[in-house]
């Protein structure tokens, strides 16, 4: 029987077991996720005002630059950044994307 014909209290059960059994590598993730959200959050605070560089955008939140880019770039993926022209010919500075109203 495949996962997608067990009933919702089978599929809760073993969903459960699987996360018993693999508890470290689940901590693991969840730490790693929390992390990750917790920098994107940094970033959205950091670019509020005004656009920055990634540059200004690592001071500001005092991370390493080459993590704020890869933040910066998967955020830009999902069209939660955008780009906002050039600053001193060298760097993209990146804004805030305004959330569409449902």
């Amino acid at each position: 029987m495949s996962y997608s014909e067990l009933s919702q209290k089978e599929k809760t059960q073993v969903l459960k077991k699987l996360r018993e059994e693999h508890a470290e590598t689940v901590e693991r993730t969840q730490a790693l996720v929390k992390k990750q959200n917790t920098i994107r959050k940094d970033i959205r605070k950091a670019l509020a005002d005004e656009s920055k560089t990634v540059p200004e955008i690592a001071v500001i939140i005092d991370q390493p630059t080459h993590e704020v880019l890869w933040h910066v770039s998967a955020m830009k993926l999902y069209d939660l950044v955008a780009e906002d022209g050039m600053k001193d010919y060298v760097d993209v500075l990146y804004k805030l994307v305004e959330e569409k109203k449902k």
